[in-house]
Parts: C-alpha cells; sequence; structure tokens
C-alpha cells in the first residue's frame, strides 16, 4: 500500500508538479469513465432491444419429428418437373393397350351432382338420327369451404345405327388431366397451404378425419402441377408491377433445406408491391437462395423508376444503374422509438415529435391526388424537414461517438437526401410499410412449415402467394379467386390471360 505524500513538508515546486500530475491523472480517469459509460449505455439498449424483441430458438439442426415434412416437398417438385417436362415433349399416342389404373371409388355418403355432357347435334352426318347407347360416367372431388361433394360427369354415347357413327361430348378440359380434384378442391389446398400455413401433412389428416384417404403423396403431386399452370399469371402480374414508375421492395429470411443435408441454411423471400397511390393493388414475390443484390436486380431488369426501400445494401448497385432510391422514414423514426422505449431518451423523443409531424401531414394528404399531395408537401412538409435536418446536425456534434442516440442520428443524416426525396414527388410515399405488410403472412407461416424444401419449392410458394395476397390486396376470397382461375385456365388464351390477374377479375 502507498503511502500519502505529507503535503505540510513539501515545497511548493513539489506541490505544484503533484497536483498537475493529478490533475492529468483526474482528465484520464474522466475520459474513461466517459467511455465506459458510452459503452455500457450501448449494451444496455442492445439487450433491451433483444428482451423486447424476445428472440426465440434459431438452431438449424432439424428435429427427427421434421422429417417427415420432406416426403411432400420432394413429391410435388418432382411432379412439377414432369408436368413442366410433359408441356416440352407431348407425349405421343401409343399403339399398344394401356392397362388403366384402378382408383378407390369415392365416398358412397357425399352428395354428388350430376353434370351431363351431350353432344349439340344428335343428327348423323348421313342424315340419321344418333340413338342413345351408353354412357361413361366419370366422378371428380369437389370441395367447398366446409362440405365435400362429388361431380358425377356424365357423358352419353350416341350412335348412328346406319353408318356406325359414334359420337361423345369431349371430356371438359382440367388442370389437372384425368385426375379427381376440381378447380375447388384444388383451390381450397392451395389456400390451407400458402394462406392458412397448413402443411400437406396436417390436410391429409383432415381429409382423413372426413372420411378421404388422400395420401399426402398425391396431394403434393396436385400441388406441383397447379403451380406450373399458375407460372405464366405470375409472370403476368410481375411484367404489371414492372410497367409501374414507383415500387416499393423489402426481404425476409425463410429456412431452406441444404441439398444433401439434414440441416437448414437462410434463403430469402423478395416481395415487390405497388404503392397505395395507384389504383392497382398488386405484389409479386420472388425466392431467391441469398440475400445478395444480383437477386434484386435480376428481378427489376431494365426497369428505372423510383424504388422505396430500407438502408439494405443490396440494393445500391441498382440506383448506380439509373433506379432512384427512396427512403424509408418508418425506419428512421424506427431508431428512435426503441431508443426511446428502451431508456426514454430526451433527444429520441424530440425526433419522434419531429417525425410525427410529417405524418400528420400524410394523413391530410393521403386521399388527395399526386399533384395536391405535391403540394402540401412543398407547403407544409418541406419546412420541417429542413428543420429536422438542421436539428439533428446539431445534436450528432453534441452526442458521444459511438453512443446509441449517435447511431440513430448517423442512421438519417447519412440517408438524407433519400429520405427527404418523397416531398418532391407527389407519387412517391414516406415510408415502406406497405410491402412490410405484404411480408407479413411469410413471417407467420415460418413457424408452421418451418422451411423451404428446396430452391424450387419456395420459387413455386413465392408464385402461388403471389396469386393469394394480391387478390387480398384487391378485396377478393383467395379461394373463390383461385377456383375461378383454375376453372378457366385449361381454356384460356394467351392474350386472355391479363383479365385472370387479381386486380381485374370480376367475381361471377
Amino acid at each position: 500500500m502507498i503511502s500519502s505524500p505529507n503535503l505540510d513538508q513539501m515545497p511548493p515546486d513539489q506541490l505544484r508538479a503533484l497536483a498537475a500530475q493529478l490533475l492529468l491523472q483526474v482528465d484520464t480517469m474522466g475520459k474513461k469513465i466517459h467511455r465506459d459509460q458510452t459503452v455500457i449505455e450501448q449494451l444496455s439498449h442492445e439487450i433491451a432491444l433483444l428482451k423486447r424483441h424476445k428472440f426465440a430458438k434459431r438452431s438449424e439442426q432439424l428435429s427427427p419429428d421434421q422429417g417427415s415434412l420432406l416426403d411432400d416437398l420432394l413429391d410435388t417438385d418432382i411432379a412439377a418437373i414432369e408436368t413442366e417436362l410433359k408441356a416440352l415433349n407431348p407425349a405421343v399416342a401409343s399403339t399398344e393397350p394401356r392397362q388403366q389404373p384402378k382408383r378407390t371409388a369415392l365416398p358412397a355418403q357425399f352428395p354428388r351432382t350430376v353434370i351431363r355432357h351431350e353432344p349439340e347435334n344428335t343428327q348423323c352426318a348421313c342424315g340419321c338420327q344418333l340413338q342413345r347407347i351408353g354412357e361413361d360416367v366419370s366422378e371428380k372431388l369437389d370441395y367447398t369451404p366446409g362440405v365435400f361433394t362429388v361431380e358425377q360427369h356424365v357423358r352419353g354415347k350416341w350412335v348412328c345405327r346406319e353408318c356406325e357413327t359414334l359420337i361423345q361430348a369431349p371430356v371438359p378440359a382440367q388442370v389437372i388431366d384425368k385426375g379427381i380434384p376440381t378447380a375447388g378442391l384444388l383451390a381450397h389446398v392451395m389456400v390451407a397451404k400458402f394462406a392458412d400455413h397448413l402443411p400437406l401433412y396436417r390436410q391429409e389428416k383432415i381429409f382423413g378425419r372426413a372420411g378421404l384417404a388422400i395420401a399426402r403423396s398425391t396431394l403434393a403431386q396436385w400441388v406441383g402441377q397447379t403451380g406450373v399452370q399458375l407460372q405464366s399469371l405470375v409472370d403476368a402480374l410481375r411484367e404489371t408491377i414492372l410497367a409501374q414508375a414507383v415500387i416499393h421492395a423489402d426481404e425476409t429470411p425463410v429456412q431452406m433445406l441444404a441439398p444433401g443435408e439434414k440441416k437448414t441454411h437462410r434463403a430469402y423471400v423478395w416481395a415487390y408491391c405497388t404503392t397505395p397511390f395507384v389504383a392497382l393493388k398488386a405484389v409479386v414475390y420472388d425466392f431467391s437462395p441469398s440475400r445478395a443484390g444480383e437477386h434484386a436486380r435480376n428481378f427489376l431488369g431494365p426497369w428505372n423508376g423510383k424504388l422505396v426501400c430500407d438502408d439494405f445494401a443490396g440494393y445500391k448497385a441498382s440506383f448506380q444503374q439509373g433506379i432512384t432510391e427512396i427512403g424509408c422514414m418508418a425506419h428512421a423514426r424506427r431508431k428512435f422509438f426503441d431508443l426511446h422505449a428502451t431508456n426514454k431518451s430526451q433527444l429520441a423523443e424530440q425526433a419522434l415529435h419531429s417525425i410525427g409531424g410529417l405524418y400528420e401531414i400524410e394523413r391530410q394528404a393521403r386521399d388527395m391526388s399526386d399533384e395536391d399531395r405535391w403540394r402540401i408537401r412543398q407547403e407544409k412538409a418541406a419546412p420541417l424537414l429542413d428543420a429536422l435536418h438542421t436539428w439533428m446536425l446539431a445534436q450528432r456534434d453534441l452526442v458521444p461517438e459511438g453512443s446509441a442516440i449517435a447511431k440513430a442520428l448517423d442512421y438519417s443524416l447519412k440517408r438524407w437526401a433519400a429520405l427527404a426525396r418523397y416531398v418532391d414527388d407527389g407519387a412517391v410515399p414516406i415510408d415502406n410499410n406497405p410491402v412490410e405488410n405484404q411480408i407479413r403472412p411469410w413471417a407467420l407461416g415460418r413457424s408452421n412449415w418451418l422451411f423451404a424444401g428446396s430452391l424450387r419449392s419456395g420459387k413455386r410458394a413465392a408464385a402461388i402467394m403471389s396469386l393469394i395476397q394480391s387478390a387480398r390486396m384487391n378485396g377478393h376470397d383467395p379461394y373463390a379467386y383461385l377456383k375461378d382461375v383454375l376453372t378457366r385456365l385449361p381454356t384460356h388464351r394467351a392474350s386472355e390471360i391479363d383479365q385472370l390477374l387479381p386486380h381485374r377479375w370480376v367475381p361471377a
């Protein structure tokens, strides 16, 4: 232990030297305490955020129970690939007799709707009257919410006794040729899987309780084949969105099974949707194996409009190719909100109050035309933005480097040009909230289906979800929409595909 010097016996020079040394130590300790307080504040802020978000377990290792989920994913992919190959290489009619597979009869207790198909003209080309000699009966399983029924298709056989000509009404075109599901049942399976987040193994059990033994592999084949049929409609929806001058973009992680391994890795779903200021209401999802910016560039292609997005670096390369960046004020506000929620920062409260004023102006201009919205923004929002920017610059010089408030201020200041750009165009929204709302179905579904089985299954889910969510955005029941689309798709003309898009579809 070092004893304190006797100050009474020290000469003035030594006292002055000791005082200088003590002042230096005090200054050094003061700086260290200041640094420690900054670190403590930052760590306390992060701990509070983690507790508030309540992160769940994030292990990538699959449990044995999850392994059974892969069966239907593989069957779905195989069915989709076979459907695509069949479309590219139509099968040549075989001259050899083909053995007809035996299908289990549909339960007799289900109500039956008899649909008769007869020739429009029962007059033979030779002039004689055709006579009905029999009929072919095929059954298809239908579903309306809560009720299974059976459509019994009766195709009468008509023959001419004189020239022995046999005619019969053609089989109606179906999404799944020679299959038992109607468009209604396929729509139900799709909505249950992709909108209600019910994996196929759960649907198999639900059908079993209703007395239907439909194997999961069969359901998977239906999903794969239907996904292929709907792809042309999703492609048309994508082109419609990319015809807009302003679109929103966001991305969210989804676990995807790593090929050949019993664990998952992080893939991503990208969402692109229209703004609330246009009549078109639509969203398209794009599934990719990573978060690399090239996936966004590949989706956008030659499009060079205004992109509303967060500060993700993956979009930066697109901004160098002609796309205009529009910042998200909600992301900037969220930095200050988190800070205020964790330690009641007065500076964060001031920032929230100023940003709240900007949103109040947006509420006033919500239903205005683009021109009127631009005018009120120039009159009221522009001065508020300038004042907020000046205040942030002044506060940044006063707060410690590395502190939580410094990081919140830096987020806004570094992106200020993009954040303030919305006031110069009445067609541009203030934030990216519209597309974040369209991401929510994926966040809800993750806890049910756990992971995507492959890149192909992820892309198929993204395509079908695009149609379902776009139908919801336009106020349509996804089941009614898909049922009608799947009924009309087999006979539609390529030039009429736009009439089946969710924003143009008219319920019967």
